[in-house]
């Protein structure tokens, strides 16, 4: 869990992999070969871009010495407020996976494009909404479907991905690809249900 901010720079954090986040963890700047290198908070530990760690605060866990931390971890550590950053969050960007009735990779597939790997969540407090984000710790969701009124088809199309399920309204289809049938079946208890506007289990036990 994120260290309080009461506990900031008095303990060494613990660090997010690289490999956890496709992008920036304050302003979702995406991870690329253009904007190189990711940047640890030595405060929080979160992944960031060099944007965003480009401040110096001294922390008390390192003998007070001056560390490299994000614009969020320099302002509680001096003791400043920036009222912009209470802007509201958009759509796509809120914080579900410790707090969701399912999430787990998917591979996905929208209209013709190819299959690409999802983590997809259902979060507890929308829980008729599914979020797409491209890695577990990204803080801004790639995309959402409201699965109210979807019709879910589970037979596969495709014997390389036989355990994949689709959901079809109108004219949107999306697509969807679990890496077992048991997890196919977890996702498939919380969709039935939802897609008829009711709030399902959780199913993350």
């Amino acid at each position: 869990p994120a260290l309080q901010n009461a506990e900031l720079g008095k303990r060494a954090p613990r660090w997010i992999r690289d490999n956890e986040v496709t992008m920036c963890m304050k302003c979702k700047e995406p991870f690329n070969a253009l904007t190189r290198r990711r940047h640890h908070c030595r405060a929080c530990g979160h992944v960031v871009c060099w944007k965003c760690s480009d401040y110096k605060a001294h922390l008390e866990y390192d003998g007070n010495k001056l560390n490299k931390v994000c614009k969020d971890c320099y302002h509680v550590i001096i003791g400043c407020t920036d009222s912009e950053e209470k802007k509201r969050k958009g759509i796509l960007e809120v914080e579900v996976s410790g707090n969701s009735v399912i999430c787990s990779f998917l591979q996905y597939m929208e209209k013709s494009k190819p299959w690409q790997k999802a983590w997809c969540v259902i979060p507890k407090q929308e829980a008729l909404v599914l979020y797409m984000y491209g890695a577990p710790q990204d803080v801004k969701a790639l995309a959402t479907i409201p699965l109210l009124g979807y019709t879910v088809d589970d037979t596969p199309k495709s014997a390389d991905l036989p355990h994949s399920f689709k959901l079809t309204q109108s004219k949107s289809v999306h697509s969807f690809a679990a890496d077992n049938e048991e997890l196919k079946q977890k996702w498939l208890k919380v969709i039935h249900l939802a897609v008829k506007g009711e709030t399902p289990e959780c199913q993350n036990e």
